[in-house]
């Protein structure tokens, strides 16, 4: 009878274990309710003529995971979109074929934009520094992410690329009297699955 009733215990422990998940493992965003944005600022003696730039950059890929403090994401480039929506679309399809083409991104080559942290600093539960290397267009470089975590499942910030960091010259025009900042500042704002 004593054996039964361990053998029935055991079973229960078994089953309570399967339905609640391990710590441990990452919990993957949710690709669909998570957004990343490129802010893009002009800089010169007349970029007051030029525009800046909010460039879309859907995650393909992600997870975060508590306990061993990692996070990791990956953004399909080729399906990064220029929105500037008082932009013609004239104007507007030409930043988007210079931001893909091999002048900058070269989307062709290297398809996807990916980040591995190394270290989170959450000392603050609310407000994390979170430590990693940043892989852009065949180069992968450290870069520092300010993450401010909403609740158990939702998370956003921000972190700043240095573009000549990564080989990318930033674009001018009229003659380099209006240009692209170096420095592009990147939001997100990221939901994980339930």
């Amino acid at each position: 009878m004593k054996s039964m009733q361990r053998v029935a215990l055991a079973l229960i422990a078994l089953v309570i274990s399967a339905a609640v998940p391990a710590d441990s493992r990452p919990v993957a965003f949710d690709v669909q309710h998570s957004k990343m944005t490129v802010h893009v600022y002009k800089q010169g003696v007349f970029s007051f003529f030029a525009d800046n730039h909010e460039v879309n950059a859907p995650l393909l890929s992600g997870s975060y995971d508590s306990e061993a403090k990692t996070i990791e994401l990956t953004v399909d480039a080729t399906k990064m979109r220029v929105l500037d929506p008082k932009m013609t679309a004239q104007k507007r399809d030409s930043v988007q074929a210079n931001m893909v083409g091999p002048q900058v991104l070269d989307v062709a080559a290297h398809p996807t934009i990916s980040f591995h942290s190394t270290a989170i600093d959450d000392a603050d539960p609310n407000r994390w520094t979170v430590t990693g290397t940043l892989a852009l267009r065949g180069q992968t470089h450290p870069i520092v992410v300010h993450v401010l975590k909403t609740d158990a499942t939702h998370f956003s910030g921000s972190a700043t690329v240095r573009q000549t960091a990564f080989g990318i010259t930033p674009i001018k025009i009229a003659g380099g009297v209006v240009s692209v900042k170096d420095d592009v500042n990147v939001e997100f704002d990221i939901a994980l699955t339930p």
